[in-house]
């Protein structure tokens, strides 16, 4: 276990989470949060500051590697904070960065082809949902747009821009927690969640500005096509944990975007 890391004046809990491989440890004003097998890439998200600081790296006996950063005092940020300007620049630091970028390449990560997330709907939905008209207008308006979604310039994607993976620390610094799902992508993906959750329409041009981006037709559609891929694949989700309440939100959300 994590304890013969510490002296024993150490206070070590779980941190919860999916995975059950994260903790805090405590020790008088030390904070630390560990994770077992975290992935190399926390390294460079650290370094480009674009994550809490990592502290040390350790490999235990049993070969498991435990990583520690600092655990900051802080809050997750509100959903109509997603606004500032502060989220678009952090978001394009993300996207345009080499370093990162490089490292996942390393990693053996491939590029995430809007053929693949087809083919991850396709393939995930159930019989039962395939059955609801809805869902089957949101398939088709995938199928016949999937030739005109096509990009060329793939940046690392952080996947789940949700305002609960914003971390914002007592010292007023912006992170982007939770790189579990991160991707080599199109951008899109990322700005076409923000933007739909928690940015009003007639706001887009003004968040983008910040961004660096123009809001063209071609990146309107590729935003609308992976938002109503990533619907689809919510609803499954929520339905297969028996959260019908979640999946009937979404399977609304899916129709007000339809």
């Amino acid at each position: 276990m994590l304890e013969h890391l510490f002296d024993q004046d150490w206070e070590i809990v779980p941190a919860g989470g999916a995975t059950g491989e994260a903790f805090f440890a405590k020790h008088q004003e030390q904070r630390l949060f560990l994770k077992r097998n975290s992935s190399p890439f926390l390294a460079v998200l650290s370094a480009e500051g674009i994550v809490p600081k990592l502290v040390w790296t350790k490999r235990m006996e049993n070969g498991d590697v435990i990583t520690a950063q600092h655990w900051l005092s802080g809050r997750e940020l509100d959903p109509d904070e997603m606004l500032q300007d502060r989220v678009a620049k952090l978001l394009n630091k993300i996207h345009i960065s080499k370093p990162l970028l490089t490292m996942l390449e390393r990693l053996g990560k491939v590029r995430f082809e809007p053929e693949m997330m087809l083919a991850e709907v396709e393939t995930t939905l159930d019989f039962d949902l395939l059955k609801l008209p809805k869902v089957n207008e949101a398939i088709s308006f995938l199928q016949e747009n999937i030739e005109f979604i096509q990009f060329d310039e793939y940046v690392v994607c952080h996947g789940d821009v949700n305002h609960n993976n914003w971390l914002l620390s007592d010292r007023n610094q912006l992170y982007l927690i939770d790189w579990d799902g991160a991707m080599i992508a199109d951008p899109a993906i990322d700005i076409g969640m923000l933007l739909y959750w928690y940015i009003p329409e007639d706001k887009w041009e003004d968040w983008l500005n910040q961004y660096g981006m123009t809001l063209t037709d071609s990146l309107k559609l590729r935003m609308k096509w992976y938002v109503v891929s990533q619907t689809l694949l919510s609803i499954q989700w929520h339905k297969a944990k028996g959260r019908f309440h979640e999946m009937n939100h979404w399977l609304e959300y899916l129709q007000s975007i339809l």
